[in-house]
């Protein structure tokens, strides 16, 4: 016998091992439990959305709330919670089809059912935790009578005061706008004051820093409140004599301005070295390589942070009510101290929702399209 057709024992034994292992024309199992908690799940989910619906219905009726928009918006919210059975349809529609498969030893046609009822299942099990979510949301909002959306979401009172906030809405619109402004200057300023150069820069290096640590380390209101109360305090001439609405721009610019400050360094410094040796070779000044190569490329690569931080200003003008300036906020707290209700504040969450939820999907999109740009090796 040669040496070419010679096995050992244990290499037929390895052999054989992983022939087994690569052995992968078995049966697949049925999923039958997957299905069945796909189906239990969406009969609780359906069973709660129409037992919802109908306390829904009858709260609105016993509150002489009623209309015809009652039996139109039962019959949408309806159909609405039945659309967890579509998946669950077609989950059970491929489990027949996995059935047949494997009744007549279709391997690879089963494999196929298998999987694409796995994924209706699972389809179906997220619609019905979304569904569920929603329910005990709406019965948080009928609990003990209707009280919770009585309390937050009085239908009558938001129409009859929302020109009032409205038009205090557009205080808070003013101040942001503002301190937008002054914020992204000041930011710039004190990053710049960060990064002096040599020994000279040293001193404002370390006020600077100093500046971003205490500011960022307050808490917003406590700022307005100093600057609100403390400066008409101080008898400073020109100081002493600012409205609350400029006393405020100021606030927001010193606290705000120290985040800003430090997204402005995070960009200063993600401009590669190589850049600022290139500029300096060439002849230009350290100020002439902030301006015309640091400058540039690291602002374009902060935009979507320093949008987040302008945000975060836009929500933080709820805060002037602290110094008595009369903005949406404040009006609405007057407005529940005179009708025992808080859904003029709603209509203020619904302001700010309605100017912040555009800008976050536009800054997410352009912090999508930055990411694209730099796995495509884009400049």
């Amino acid at each position: 016998m040669s040496e070419s057709t010679q096995k050992a024992p244990g290499s037929i034994l390895g052999g054989m091992g992983r022939e087994r292992r690569l052995n992968v024309g078995g049966t697949p199992s049925a999923p039958t439990v997957l299905c069945l908690c796909a189906l239990l799940g969406a009969a609780i989910a359906v069973a709660g959305g129409v037992y919802t619906i109908g306390a829904l219905r009858e709260g609105l009726m016993a509150n002489q709330l009623g209309g015809w928009w009652v039996p139109v918006g039962t019959v949408l919210l309806g159909l609405a919670s039945l659309l967890v059975l579509i998946p669950l349809v077609r989950a059970f529609a491929r489990y027949q089809d996995f059935r047949r498969a494997t009744s007549r030893r279709d391997i690879v046609a089963a494999r196929v059912a298998k999987s694409e009822a796995g994924v209706q299942c699972w389809i179906t099990l997220g619609y019905t935790l979304a569904q569920l979510i929603v329910v005990l949301a709406l019965q948080f909002v009928l609990a003990n009578d209707l009280a919770v959306a009585k309390t937050f979401f009085l239908v009558p009172l938001i129409v009859k005061t929302f020109p009032l906030v409205l038009e205090a809405f557009w205080v808070n619109v003013k101040i942001f706008l503002i301190a937008e402004v002054f914020v992204l200057i000041w930011g710039l300023v004190v990053a710049l004051a960060m990064f002096a150069p040599g020994n000279a820069g040293k001193p404002l290096r370390f006020i600077a820093t100093a500046y971003v640590d205490i500011f960022r380390a307050m808490p917003a209101v406590l700022v307005i409140y100093l600057v609100g109360f403390g400066l008409p305090l101080t008898g400073v001439p020109i100081l002493k004599d600012l409205s609350l609405t400029t006393y405020v721009v100021i606030a927001l610019t010193l606290t705000v301005g120290a985040y800003v400050a430090e997204i402005y360094r995070a960009g200063i410094q993600g401009v590669h070295w190589s850049q600022v040796a290139a500029a300096r070779s060439l002849g230009l000044s350290y100020t002439q390589t902030l301006r015309f190569v640091v400058l540039p490329q690291g602002i374009r690569q902060i935009i979507p942070p320093l949008l987040n931080a302008f945000i975060a200003l836009q929500k933080d003008t709820a805060l002037v009510n602290v110094v008595g300036v009369i903005d949406a906020f404040n009006q609405s707290m007057v407005i529940a101290s005179n009708h025992y209700n808080l859904s003029a504040a709603t209509t203020v969450a619904i302001l700010f929702i309605i100017i912040s939820v555009p800008q976050v999907r536009f800054v997410e999109r352009m912090a999508k399209r930055d990411r694209a740009r730099m796995r495509a090796g884009g400049a």
